[in-house]
């Protein structure tokens, strides 16, 4: 469990290279400048931004390296501030990395920090996401976007049986799984290394389930 920032800086440095280090840096000083203009996250995580929000992001991507070769879409699902995707696409510089936003300043902003720290692969799409037209993605993430079931019916239409699905939770990670109706899924809950009280689903989607589909569902 990483307790702390110097424990923070220390496992990311130990896995990237001083580029990403220096843009990860950059990140958090225009999350810090930023915050002051617009509520993007609690004051109060700022004063642990690399355990709270830059390791915390990063983590999934432990998860990616075993699962999701290759270097297909990674799509972040109601970004807000930018976690998990900025991070995503500072530490995956070769994959394209599309970050669902519908607020305005915080597309904004988001548009200004991927200019700013070079993530030609990244792309805010500023949309809500039921507008958002369907692809099928390598990986799909979101961060406190939706509970678990709404999520599956939103963003299934962007998943195949080989995407990998990476939804960082709170305490009630495994009662979201436990409770999924309707679906033919292989999620499990893995541990946070930033919060002992929170995990994170991963897994798989394969479907509506037979009950489902015969409701008329897709």
């Amino acid at each position: 469990m990483i307790s702390d920032e110097t424990e923070a800086k220390a496992w990311i440095a130990a896995r990237f290279d001083g580029a990403a280090m220096e843009r990860l840096e950059r990140l958090a000083a225009m999350l810090a400048e930023e915050n002051t203009r617009q509520n993007l996250v609690s004051a109060a995580s700022l004063e642990q931004v690399w355990r709270r929000h830059l390791v915390d992001s990063a983590q999934l991507l432990t998860h990616v390296s075993r699962e999701t070769p290759g270097e297909g879409l990674w799509l972040d699902l109601g970004t807000g501030a930018g976690f998990p995707g900025l991070v995503a696409a500072i530490l995956q510089p070769k994959r394209p990395v599309w970050m669902v936003e519908s607020r305005r300043r915080r597309i904004e902003w988001l548009e200004s920090v991927c200019d700013d720290l070079e993530l030609a692969q990244a792309c805010v799409i500023g949309q809500s996401l039921e507008a958002v037209e369907s692809r099928a993605a390598a990986v799909i993430s979101a961060r406190a976007f939706a509970p678990l079931d709404r999520l599956v019916a939103l963003s299934a239409r962007f998943s195949t049986s080989d995407t990998l699905w990476l939804l960082p939770k709170g305490r009630q990670a495994g009662d979201e799984v436990t409770t999924l109706t309707g679906w033919r899924h292989a999620f499990r809950v893995e541990p946070s290394l930033t919060d002992p009280e929170s995990g994170i689903i991963v897994g798989h989607l394969h479907g509506t389930s037979r009950t489902r589909s015969s409701g008329g569902h897709a």
